[in-house]
């Protein structure tokens, strides 16, 4: 069922949770919504499930207009953060209250809840209580008694926030079982988790104090973010930000920042506009530095290490450049495991994994034709 949301704002009193939010989600798409804390997330899952009504804007489900249709009659179902089950019911009567409610005769309320419990693993459950079932099983019986009215849209707000590491990497591997086994039912998941997002969304909108700022799949939102924000919300560790100034000289335009000097070249086309002395700000991922070999063509800077974090297979790396810039960057372990605190080392950059950004703004400059990749990767 396709969804399609346009101009939707939401006032309550003095605060504006929703500014003129439009996207449209395919059917049987995959799409996550992610944001910060605050940034309307579930405002805006209740506003299209019909539990809130919008100050202004359209709700479209499957071609029809929503605003004046009740929740009972919009085919959806909403997952929320806390479960919601009901505490004296077993799991079994958990699953089947929807279709009690909807007057389902009892039988096939058996053959229903049967079918769920199985879909999700819960079959040994049916007869315990919420208080007794782990973190993932209420979670997982929460899901079931939104899917076994079989609504074609189903919206899942932050539903893993609850569950520890482990369980939230295990469930998200069974959202996208679940939502390969349904077929054609649309998911809309708001999170502020980057990682959940990205590998769950087959798109991703980025939400950010009540806009959509960027609407892409995670490869379009990784390589060519439209702004510093994106840029920062999307990769782990985050991107370093760096203020820079744009430099003219006989040899050309360069960006200087404190500790390193970078050819301009690459963005020659988006920088005509730009005068000389413009601050702008320099993302470098943290994959994109690594200690120097001495045969690197790109740019160099020294720094200190100032802190260490093994991950196993990767370490993050605090540096200190010029004893004021902190900088992370990310070693295989391999690689890193010969790197102490307090050492002195040469950092080498990959000068093609580089962004740039208007100081001001903070939108993308872009480089020469990326706008056009971006497009297409979007």
């Amino acid at each position: 069922m396709e969804l399609a949301i346009s101009d939707i704002a939401k006032r309550f009193g003095a605060v504006e949770a929703l500014r003129g939010v439009s996207l449209t989600v395919q059917s049987g798409e995959f799409f996550a919504i992610l944001g910060q804390s605050g940034a309307g997330k579930t405002t805006l899952l209740r506003i299209i499930a019909g539990i809130e009504r919008a100050d202004a804007g359209r709700v479209m489900i499957g071609g029809r207009d929503m605003n004046d249709l009740p929740v009972r009659a919009r085919d959806t179902a909403m997952v929320f953060q806390t479960f919601a089950l009901y505490p004296h019911l077993s799991t079994f009567e958990n699953l089947a209250y929807p279709l009690r409610e909807m007057k389902v005769p009892a039988e096939e309320i058996r053959r229903r809840v049967g079918e769920i419990a199985e879909m999700l693993r819960l079959g040994h459950t049916l007869a315990r209580k919420p208080n007794t079932l782990s973190g993932g099983e209420q979670q997982r019986c929460a899901i079931g008694r939104a899917l076994i009215r079989r609504p074609r849209l189903l919206l899942l707000d932050e539903p893993l926030t609850n569950l520890d590491a482990k369980l939230r990497h295990d469930t998200r591997a069974e959202f996208k079982r679940l939502h390969r086994e349904l077929g054609t039912t649309t998911i809309v998941y708001a999170t502020p988790d980057q990682l959940e997002a990205l590998s769950m969304g087959s798109r991703v909108g980025v939400l950010r104090a009540g806009r959509i700022t960027q609407v892409g799949t995670p490869f379009a939102l990784y390589e060519a973010p439209d702004d510093a924000f994106v840029a920062s919300l999307v990769g782990d560790p985050p991107i370093n930000l760096v203020p820079g100034t744009l430099r003219e000289a006989a040899g050309g335009a360069s960006i200087d920042m404190s500790f390193m000097g970078l050819d301009a070249k690459p963005w020659r086309a988006a920088l005509d506009g730009f005068a000389a002395g413009s601050r702008l700000t320099v993302g470098l991922r943290p994959q994109a530095i690594w200690p120097s070999t001495g045969n690197e063509t790109g740019p160099r800077f020294a720094a200190r290490v100032y802190l260490t974090e093994p991950l196993g297979d990767v370490t993050i790396l605090d540096i200190l450049v010029r004893g004021e810039t902190r900088l992370r960057m990310v070693l295989p372990q391999e690689q890193a495991y010969r790197i102490a605190v307090d050492d002195e080392i040469e950092c080498a950059v990959d000068p093609d994994q580089i962004c740039l950004f208007a100081q001001e703004t903070g939108t993308t400059i872009h480089r020469d034709g990326m706008a056009r990749r971006a497009e297409a990767a979007a």
